[in-house]
């Protein structure tokens, strides 16, 4: 790129940023939305040496941003755009809030949403006003309805994040908070398709240039990283369940745009970290946030782990609307988070005082849980759990200290096959399924869905193992042993790819070698 080429770029995007600020100082929002807080949490800036805020985005009417966005799109709809109404596909946060801007200036809001969408969040639409249309059993399905359904009603639609007037609406937040804490150091603030870090990026930098902006995501939807890398939006193969919000397979065109001129840093976390972060938020404020909520407090904490200390640090809540059936899952995982707890496989002489013994060495260690498999006259296998309160080093310390006392141990905190279905069904290994290979599999969950991924299975192979649970997210996640001959195999996996279920093999994953497969 020549120089008259790089001053010619450099004032485009200066041009592009002061059309972004004029947009959000000329946002419409508060006709609808209201200032939120921005809360202290004291316990926590004592604990990590710095001054955290919580900015509150839970209070909106939607209990998320997103009621921002959607307001000041369709208040710069024209009249005639106003007459056919809006449509989107949604089944989350974004749905709500253009329900229920859509309401508040009188413009019908048409919401396609998957036949897989909790009740609460359909009622919810309703509530608030929106025509909701249950169609296809994911995501992709029904982002395709309405596009169909935008052309033959002659509705215009509103994206989630990759539009001017959602992203200059989102923007609206960072105006706020620089008026409530103006000298902030860091400013953490999720990522999904990437609409409020780029509202808030662009607004932020140009009005307080030394204000370090971090984005954060979910290490398992991390399309932000993976466009960073690139150089350009690219496609995730899969996206995670657990942090429904963020779950987005590409970043936005404009997001982009902007968050690569104005975002200085992209931090990932992972879905324990998540869960300790929305007991962390619960503990200071009693609100139960949802998982893409409390993610910029996870990207908090991990920037903490580095820092320098005595900085003021801001971190986006923003939103809470959590499915109650997944405080099982945040409950179960929180202090895997926090570094709190150890999960271990250890292999103990099958011999009486063997238990005994064993708690012995742990040195006066809590154990939150303990399972035992007895496997044969000279040794068993112990799944256990033991809580920490000094984090990785105690952890390795421990090990070190079972190692030498003589036992096999292996390290399983990080494991999330062991997390996730193997401590909930140890048995024991089997010896009669002699071909049996492990699978993990993800399909969208509705009324008869494992029904119906049985049907699809068929019966053409003999299913020796099986685990589900359902968490109350989208999707289900299975389990499942398949005895399988090398004979077989070839016509076996073009079965499995024929399903169309997103799938993993864990044939080899030690904590099924461990407690499930065949002894060797």
């Amino acid at each position: 790129m020549t120089i008259d080429n790089q001053h010619k770029e450099h004032d485009n995007m200066k041009d592009l940023g002061l059309d972004y600020l004029r947009r959000i100082l000329m946002a419409p929002v508060y006709d609808v939305a209201v200032e939120t807080d921005l809360t202290p949490l004291t316990k926590l800036s004592n604990k990590l040496g710095n001054d955290i805020y919580l900015k509150r985005e839970d209070q909106q009417p939607v209990h998320s941003f997103k009621l921002r966005g959607a307001f000041n799109k369709l208040a710069q709809l024209s009249p005639e755009q106003a007459k056919h109404g809006v449509i989107a596909a949604s089944a989350g946060n974004h749905a709500q809030g253009l329900a229920l801007a859509a309401s508040k200036l009188g413009i019908k809001a048409t919401i396609v949403m998957p036949i897989t969408t909790p009740d609460i969040k359909v009622d919810n639409v309703r509530r608030f006003g929106g025509d909701v249309r249950l169609i296809g059993k994911s995501f992709n399905e029904a982002q395709t309805a309405s596009m169909q359904l935008a052309v033959d009603e002659q509705k215009t639609i509103v994206h989630p994040f990759d539009d001017p007037d959602v992203i200059a609406g989102q923007g609206t937040v960072a105006k706020e908070l620089l008026q409530q804490l103006p000298n902030a150091d860091v400013v953490f603030i999720p990522v999904g398709g990437g609409g409020l870090l780029a509202g808030m990026a662009v607004y932020l930098k140009q009005l307080s240039p030394n204000t370090r902006i971090v984005g954060v995501e979910a290490e398992d939807s991390a399309c932000l990283a993976a466009a960073m890398q690139a150089g350009e939006p690219v496609d995730l193969d899969s996206v995670g369940l657990f942090a429904d919000g963020v779950a987005v397979k590409r970043i936005g065109e404009h997001t982009f745009s902007l968050i690569k001129q104005y975002c200085d840093e992209v931090i990932t976390v992972s879905s324990d970290e998540i869960c300790a972060s929305i007991k962390d938020i619960f503990e200071q404020t009693r609100v139960i946030a949802e998982p893409a909520g409390a993610l910029s407090l996870a990207g908090l904490h991990k920037y903490c782990q580095t820092s320098t200390g005595n900085e003021k640090l801001v971190a986006i809540l923003s939103g809470a609307n959590m499915n109650f059936h997944s405080l099982r899952y945040v409950s179960e995982r929180c202090e895997l988070g926090e570094q709190k707890e150890a999960v271990l496989a250890v292999t103990i002489p099958e011999q009486k005082g063997s238990f005994r013994r064993f708690c012995q060495s742990l040195g006066g260690r809590v154990i939150t849980e303990f399972n035992y498999r007895f496997a044969g006259n000279k040794k068993a296998h112990i799944f256990v759990g033991v809580r920490l309160t000094e984090g990785r080093e105690e952890l390795d310390n421990l090990i070190n200290e079972l190692t030498a006392n003589g036992y096999h141990v292996r390290d399983f905190t990080d494991n999330e096959l062991a997390k996730l279905h193997v401590r909930y069904m140890i048995g024991g290994q089997s010896q009669a399924a002699e071909q049996e290979r492990l699978f993990s599999f993800e399909f969208p969950e509705y009324p008869g869905a494992l029904e119906k991924f049985l049907d699809t299975l068929g019966e053409l192979y003999n299913i020796s193992l099986f685990h589900y649970r359902n968490h109350g997210a989208a999707f289900g996640q299975v389990l499942a042993g398949i005895e399988v001959s090398n004979e077989e195999e070839f016509e076996f996996f073009r079965h499995l790819k024929a399903l169309g279920y997103d799938c993993t093999e864990e044939t080899d994953n030690p904590a099924y070698q461990a407690f499930l497969g065949k002894e060797s």
